[in-house]
């Protein structure tokens, strides 16, 4: 299971309101603001979660206000895999480093001051910070990242991103349940004090470990309070009771205790309330409440964002900010932000059994070998009107990658041509797929997308009115789906979108998602191309950063030309904030920081 926001419908996608643009892309940055005439009255105080709904942030340069469209899952680390828990637990736990600035590739010590690896890349020895402190006033110590790393390695839920740090350091991402040759001392052995100094020991060099440690999921527990409030003792011996537990709701998901720059004072269904750490190592920061809301009425944020009663609100897209928000006083945009994430419509290879084929036969179905015939697919691919749906969709702020890989990414080869729409070349294609039987006896192909997602129906419309244009027995039956359905029932559909966004800044993160046999996506897409395993294999297991660029460049290169999705242009993001919150800029902001910016960094003026 990948992490949730991956796994939302292109609307949500298409909605994320803030990502960040990189030295690699060509797209700038702009920010434009428009002065306040608004009248705004002081009160009071941040007030608990349980009146966290109606608090105004209006006057209040001492409190941030935050309006959600939903709650927010979990507050322990060790389950934690969507951006909604992600946005608070970045503020309340620190990991042992972080990206630098906007960087997807440079890292910077939080927890840890510095870090060394053996030459075979199988080792690593963290130097940590000293003098740090949890919110309970327990001191840091090497034995809290030590029970951090073991507790997540046991746990391990199937809810969790721990099946990557799982790969890296016991070479599977499966537990103790689903893998008996996870042991208690194979634990150990991976992650292990030396005094004061922790020690990560891997079965194999893994390129994108300090990528992982950087993960929010990876935040430093305080174990006295973890086992003082009924958590994993740390034992071999209450070991297999812990293995594959839910912890959304854990004892710890009630009573944090982090090393972050805010602390927890209360939460509940109407949202969560946090404040300044005052014992924070780093610096009491400037904005010393928080308060995340959760309204799910859109109108009723987005009033309150122009009234000044929220200072940053969840928008839902692009042509809510350009329409109803840009220009507005008191309001600032920011916009061509890049989005480190990929996406498009399979093509599915492996229909064989699937009730969605119509009578499997050409002219009123398709046969289950439809997409198998690579003339097919690039009918298809040529066939869609990439322009139109970054006009259409996007309001012309989109951007064609040639691969499903953010150009941010390492690997990345920009010399490679992104997908054109070529009428000609699609004709052509079809009139050549499956020996000519296409062309001439036609067919009628279903294709789903979420029910009440216009994003997502609109591309398919694209594709449909070229695809049935070019032949009168050509039709495409488009398909709303419950979002329950998209996601249990993806696998049997000829053709369905699939989206992605980083678990962590690594191209495998990415590549082998899409493009390999073990992928998560393998079974919506249904090819197995041994060429493209071994080669993502390949890039997985060097740290050879220039051999890793030249393999990623070879599977973009041999994807596109086999021509296995159809792939979508990327959004460029955009971002809204009230005028007096400073230090809300593209040049403050990570989109591996769960699509926000850390609050720390943040500040207010009346």
């Amino acid at each position: 299971m990948k992490r949730i926001f991956a796994l939302t419908s292109l609307a949500l996608l298409l909605g994320s309101c803030a990502n960040n643009s990189d030295t690699t892309s060509s797209t700038t940055t702009t920010t434009t603001t428009t002065s306040s005439t608004s009248t705004e009255t002081a009160s009071g105080a941040a007030t608990p979660a349980s009146g966290a709904a109606t608090v105004s942030a209006a006057g209040k340069t001492d409190t941030l206000v935050i309006q959600r469209s939903s709650d927010i899952p979990t507050t322990d680390p060790g389950t934690s895999y969507d951006t909604a828990s992600g946005e608070v637990l970045q503020n309340v736990y620190e990991t042992l480093l972080s990206y630098k600035g906007k960087s997807l590739s440079d890292f910077e010590g939080v927890l840890a001051t510095e870090w060394k690896a053996n030459d075979a890349g199988t080792e690593y020895r963290f130097t940590l910070r000293p003098d740090v402190k949890f919110h309970t006033g327990n001191p840091f110590k090497c034995a809290d990242a030590e029970y951090t790393f073991r507790r997540n390695l046991v746990t391990n839920g199937s809810e969790s991103g721990n099946w990557f740090l799982s790969e890296s350091l016991l070479g599977t991402g499966s537990n103790a349940n689903d893998d008996k040759s996870i042991t208690w001392d194979k634990i150990s052995n991976a992650v292990k004090c030396d005094g004061e100094t922790l020690v990560f020991t891997l079965p194999k060099a893994d390129p994108a470990f300090l990528a992982k440690l950087a993960y929010t999921g990876q935040g430093i527990l305080d174990s006295k309070h973890a086992k003082e409030i009924g958590e994993w003792d740390g034992t071999e011996g209450n070991m297999m009771k812990h293995v594959g537990v839910d912890l959304t709701g854990s004892p710890l998901a009630k009573d944090p205790s982090g090393t972050g720059p805010y602390k927890i004072v209360s939460n509940d269904s109407t949202g969560v309330t946090l404040k300044a750490f005052d014992g924070y190592w780093g610096g009491a920061a400037p904005i010393k409440n928080v308060v995340l809301s959760i309204v799910p009425e859109q109108a009723s944020r987005l009033q309150a964002f122009l009234n000044g009663d929220a200072d940053m609100v969840e928008t839902g897209g692009r042509e809510v900010v350009q329409t109803q928000l840009a220009g507005q006083p008191g309001v600032t945009v920011v916009d061509d932000l890049e989005t480190p994430s990929t996406y498009g419509f399979t093509m599915n290879q492996n229909l064989e059994g699937s009730p969605n084929l119509g009578s499997g036969k050409w002219g009123d179905g398709i046969p289950a070998n439809f997409f198998q015939d690579a003339n097919m697919r690039k009918c298809f691919v040529d066939a869609f009107d990439y322009d139109s749906y970054i006009q259409q969709v996007q309001m012309g702020k989109g951007e064609q990658l040639n691969t499903m890989l953010p150009k941010s990414f390492l690997g990345y080869d920009q010399s490679l041509p992104v997908a054109k729409m070529d009428m000609n070349a699609s004709e052509e294609a079809c009139k050549a797929a499956h020996g000519g039987q296409a062309w001439e006896n036609g067919f009628t192909l279903n294709a789903a997308y979420r029910e009440n997602d216009k994003a997502m129906q609109t591309a398919l419309e694209i594709l449909k009115q070229n695809i049935e244009g070019m032949n009168p027995k050509f039709k495409m039956n488009l398909k709303p789906l419950q979002w329950s359905e998209v996601i249990s029932k993806a696998n049997e559909q000829p053709m369905i979108y699939v989206g992605w966004s980083p678990d962590y800044a690594d191209p495998d993160n990415f590549m082998r998602t899409f493009y390999h046999s073990k992928g998560f996506y393998h079974g919506r897409a249904g090819f197995t191309e041994p060429e493209l395993d071994k080669l993502i294999d390949q890039a997985r297991d060097t740290t050879d950063e220039a051999q890793r660029k030249q393999l990623y460049s070879q599977i973009a290169k041999l994807a596109a030309e086999k021509n296995l999705y159809i792939q979508l242009p990327t959004q460029v993001g955009v971002a809204v904030v009230r005028s007096n919150v400073q230090g809300a800029t593209a040049e403050n902001y990570n989109p591996l920081n769960n699509n926000t910016w850390l609050w720390k960094d943040l500040s207010k003026t009346q």
